[in-house]
């Protein structure tokens, strides 16, 4: 089972649920480039959904046999990635979850979300760190960033050089459709009212699938990891194309 952080966050943030993972699966994680223990080899650049799917197939490649069967989860951006490792490794990963990717342009009022994440960039140009978390907030309810486990603070490089182009990132879907029956879209119970919600719901319906909702919010793994491995396991353990919204949805 592979687990692809997002955001500014590294592998600490899956710590408490890959060790509730752990006991029926090999579990692997690792911190994305430009996080924590992955630093670049020359200077910071805008990433590249397509290029951090690389680094996943790549490490698949690495840690698995060529024919070992894989499930994917990926959070935030990371679920983005996951989306795009989805068509990349499809002869070798059986299913994908992709929780809360923010794939804001996929949604009706696309501009003005991409307007929202350029000033967050913006914001921490002239402003700094605090300033544009304070502003960026307002995608999670406008409800202050949970604390999360970290290696190291990675928040200056996300607000540089990952926010806008991860939000800009579009998920391909005719590349994705011969692989819609192993992709679930996923959000948390607890925001599914918030805006970085809203693609989780566009994609699925765009895929012919139903959303999934998962315990807690955005974070739910990291806030209730116990709860969040029973309900992963369950969606690994479905045949593919049998994800309903019925069978598995719910929340905390």
């Amino acid at each position: 089972m592979l687990l692809i952080a997002g955001g500014n966050s590294d592998a600490a943030v899956f710590r408490r649920l890959a060790a509730a993972l752990a006991a029926d699966h090999c579990v692997i994680t690792y911190d994305p480039r430009g996080n924590s223990r992955s630093p670049l080899d020359g200077p910071p650049t805008d990433q590249r959904i397509e290029e951090h799917a690389d680094d996943a197939h790549r490490l698949l490649d690495h840690l698995t046999g060529p024919d070992e069967p894989v499930h994917v989860f990926g959070s935030c951006s990371g679920g983005l990635v996951a989306i795009e490792l989805a068509v990349r490794g499809q002869a070798r990963i059986r299913l994908t979850i992709a929780h809360e990717p923010p794939a804001m342009g996929l949604l009706p009022d696309a501009e003005d979300h991409l307007a929202f994440f350029e000033d967050v960039h913006e914001t921490f140009r002239r402003e700094g760190v605090a300033a544009a978390m304070s502003k960026l907030q307002l995608v999670f309810g406008d409800g202050p960033a949970p604390a999360l486990p970290e290696a190291h603070d990675n928040t200056a490089f996300f607000l540089a050089h990952t926010v806008r182009p991860v939000t800009r990132f579009v998920p391909d879907l005719t590349r994705l459709a011969p692989v819609a029956d192993r992709i679930v879209v996923a959000g948390g119970h607890d925001s599914r009212t918030h805006a970085v919600h809203r693609p989780a719901v566009v994609l699925a319906e765009r895929l012919g699938r139903e959303r999934v909702l998962f315990p807690g919010g955005h974070v739910g793994y990291a806030r209730y990891p116990a709860e969040f491995a029973r309900r992963l396991a369950g969606v690994f353990a479905l045949p593919s194309g049998a994800v309903t919204s019925g069978r598995t949805g719910g929340g905390r």
